[in-house]
């Protein structure tokens, strides 16, 4: 749980790079394509990261620029990166502009649940990770390249040298 917004823009700061590093190795040819039918395609997921910050803070009242209620899946690669790049950044003004340490108590009905706005940061960041990680995968079965976030992948193994883990 964060406790102090100083805290939240580091770590946010620092999601927002990862995940932009993920959305930049995304391809338009297979953006739409789903590697089996229970599973989101690229699009969708990545959207579904870019649009839930503006949805997520507007239940607080706060008001992400670029954010649309009905919007996203349409995008190309592109332009969902220029989407997320935004909304990312504004999201964290609007936060740094609005909030104070002191607020972070403050309680909010989300989702049919009382949570406190630092728990609402804390979801933020824990929600794009979980879809980032779950893009990755995606990612892998399309034949798409991808990055380490928190640790290598094989093929950063090898390239170091190393024994790639199995």
């Amino acid at each position: 749980m964060f406790h102090s917004i100083a805290n939240f823009e580091t770590v946010w700061n620092e999601e927002r790079e990862a995940t932009l590093r993920i959305f930049r190795l995304l391809q338009d040819k297979s953006f739409h394509q789903k590697p089996h039918n229970d599973v989101r395609d690229p699009a969708t997921l990545a959207s579904h990261i870019t649009h839930t910050i503006g949805e997520m803070l507007l239940r607080t009242g706060i008001e992400v620029e670029g954010y649309e209620e009905d919007g996203g899946d349409a995008w190309t690669v592109a332009e969902l990166c220029t989407a997320y790049e935004k909304q990312s950044a504004a999201a964290l003004l609007q936060i740094k502009q609005h909030w104070t340490d002191a607020s972070l108590a403050e309680m909010h009905d989300m989702y049919g649940e009382q949570w406190s706005k630092a728990r609402v940061l804390q979801v933020l960041v824990l929600h794009q990770v979980h879809h980032r990680g779950q893009l990755t995968v995606v990612m892998r079965l399309l034949g798409m390249p991808v990055t380490g976030i928190f640790g290598p992948t094989r093929e950063e193994w090898v390239q170091m040298g190393l024994p790639a883990m199995n």
